[in-house]
């Protein structure tokens, strides 16, 4: 048994770590891939971050209003951090993820909003997800089993929002597509149509190719291009 990703999420801010990057060296010194999901509103450590296996920023609304309610930011300027962070996400040469997380009633309507988040972030991938209600510790949050999302109403959002956000980039060919999706997880994963190749789908890791794409980056600034190490997407 060995170790071979970690998650660096969930609880608090993990980018607010001072040592996060000489963290995550270590992680990829042992072979342990690196996923870090970070609140947006510290963009010097987004600018500051050093190449990670895969790198989220939630976004939880799209209009400062419903950020406000939803997350309850400790910053006053927390719209503006925002922002800034996904102007540093466009910047970072590794694969990016923009995680959504739609609560039913409550920021499921301001999808032109996100479309336009999308175009300025130009996320490798957009992870659109139901909320989990998890009883009493939601109260603060004031979530409850009517704010989940059917899968169905998930997808459909995924759908809409791939179609204006390839509306709005004015291209003859598609910008982002609906690559797979999870059921039992109410869970739509969008991507960039680069990782797919004659076809099908590339959006999964070949995490020895990570490795030692990053080692090289180590020893010599060697830019670690993300689509040397895609790995086919299964089917579910």
């Amino acid at each position: 048994f060995a170790v071979r990703h970690c998650a660096l999420s969930l609880v608090g801010e993990p980018i607010m770590y001072p040592r996060i990057n000489e963290l995550c060296g270590m992680l990829h010194q042992e072979n342990i891939s690196s996923f870090l999901v970070t609140n947006a509103q510290f963009p010097d450590a987004i600018r500051d971050l050093i190449p990670i296996t895969q790198l989220y920023v939630s976004v939880d609304a799209a209009t400062p209003e419903t950020l406000k309610a939803i997350d309850r930011p400790l910053f006053t300027d927390y719209w503006e951090r925002l922002m800034e962070s996904i102007d540093a996400l466009r910047e970072k040469q590794m694969r990016t993820v923009f995680r959504l997380t739609l609560v039913k009633g409550k920021n499921c309507d301001e999808i032109d909003g996100y479309a336009d988040l999308v175009a300025r972030g130009k996320p490798h991938f957009i992870e659109v997800k139901g909320v989990t209600f998890c009883g009493e510790t939601s109260k603060a949050a004031d979530i409850k089993m009517s704010h989940v999302p059917w899968h169905h109403e998930v997808l459909n959002f995924a759908k809409d929002l791939v179609e204006r956000v390839n509306r709005a980039s004015g291209s003859s060919e598609p910008e982002y597509e609906v690559a797979c999706a999870h059921e039992h997880s109410c869970c739509v994963l969008i991507a960039s149509t680069r990782y797919k190749t004659d076809g099908k789908w590339q959006t999964f890791i070949d995490y020895d190719k990570f490795h030692e794409g990053f080692r090289k980056w180590q020893a010599d600034g060697t830019p670690l291009d993300v689509f040397t190490y895609t790995a086919p997407t299964p089917a579910w």
